[in-house]
């Protein structure tokens, strides 16, 4: 009996393998069919973990949850009114302006490439240099065909986006709403001999992704308003577009800062076609870059991640891939709830007592 036993464990535990990848995989497709509800979901889950801290002070200072989330959504419609008003209209103004002259930048770069074919050598090698350029003009040609179809999609997706921004207070409200209700259910299902322990755990985890998420909006904020103001300052041409474009790079991790530049220099060649206009634009980004990752960051993010650069930037790959912007924004967050409940396991927190 014992032998029989030992033969079938292997193949129960292989069986349990086996429907564990398979779950995973019809989750996985489950996630691609249903992307625009995940997309929105996250969406306000992410808008409640930001304002879930400000509805718990109110609550610590006599407020029932109900009337500080009526006093929150209070604040937040003046704020939309404002957004509204004053925002999307320069928003929209500068993403047509862009648009507009999106053609006549395809065209210039096209111009210069082939200024460049008649300023070769006639040496070894020329010919190849020739091909390339020609390459690259056909490519820009290709380009600026697809453009109009590019921008259809864009404002596709924007439709999907605005139906998510609707929605979104809807759901963040009852998230918010049933926040200590969901925590409880959840609780009771914890095993009894490791409720206690996964609870440490996950406030843990709460608390660096809590932290990763206030502290990088608040960053990526900083960061667009400076370099919005700066490169008004230096009259570069779509501003209001580099400096969105900048404070929505910075969230990537160690390239987002080389990647927030080439719109900024890009335009500024364009318009001046001097190097002392981007040695200046350069600059602007290397201080404000300075600032944000020596002052900003450590006063923002209290507590690091201390996570290992090569996990990092697999992690937003991988991440940023199967879920897009999302997957960007939550890499680091997934990526340090699994260091910390790694560390516990190593630590033999989970071994039977």
């Amino acid at each position: 009996m014992e032998q029989t036993r030992h033969i079938h464990t292997p193949r129960n535990d292989y069986g349990r393998f086996i429907a564990t990848i398979l779950l995973f995989c019809l989750l996985a497709v489950a996630g691609y069919a249903l992307q625009h509800t995940i997309s929105c979901f996250l969406l306000s889950w992410v808008i409640a973990y930001l304002l879930d801290p400000l509805v718990v002070s109110a609550e610590k200072r006599g407020l029932k949850r109900l009337y500080a989330l009526g006093l929150l959504y209070v604040v937040l419609g003046i704020l939309t009114v404002f957004f509204l008003t004053f925002i999307v209209p320069a928003l929209t103004i500068s993403w047509n302006s862009f648009i507009r002259d999106l053609p006549l930048y395809i065209e210039k770069i096209k111009q210069i490439a082939l200024e460049w074919k008649g300023r070769l050598p006639d040496r070894y090698g020329t010919d190849e240099i020739e091909w390339l350029i020609d390459k690259a003009s056909s490519n820009i040609d290709t380009a600026a065909e697809k453009t109009g179809s590019w921008a259809y999609s864009f404002g596709t997706r924007m439709f999907f986006n605005l139906f998510n921004i609707i929605l979104s207070p809807i759901l963040v409200f009852f998230m918010l709403y049933y926040k200590q209700t969901v925590i409880v259910t959840v609780t009771s299902w914890l095993p009894d001999n490791r409720r206690d322990q996964i609870i440490d755990i996950a406030h843990e985890v709460n608390k660096s992704i809590g932290g990763y998420l206030r502290g990088q909006v608040g960053v990526s904020i900083i960061v667009a308003l400076l370099s919005t103001v700066s490169l008004f300052y230096l009259g570069i041409p779509h501003p209001i577009f580099c400096g969105a474009f900048a404070g929505a790079a910075s969230i990537l991790p160690f390239i987002g800062v080389i990647i927030a530049t080439l719109p900024a220099l890009f335009f500024a060649w364009f318009k001046y076609q001097t190097v002392a206009i981007l040695g200046q634009t350069g600059l602007v980004f290397a201080v404000i870059y300075f600032f944000e990752g020596y002052i900003i960051k450590p006063l923002v993010f209290k507590e690091s991640m201390n996570l290992n650069p090569l996990v990092t930037i697999i992690m937003v790959m991988a991440l940023g891939e199967t879920l897009g912007f999302w997957g960007i924004l939550l890499a680091l967050p997934i990526a340090s709830a699994i260091k910390i409940t790694w560390g516990h396991f190593v630590h033999g927190d989970f071994k039977q007592r």
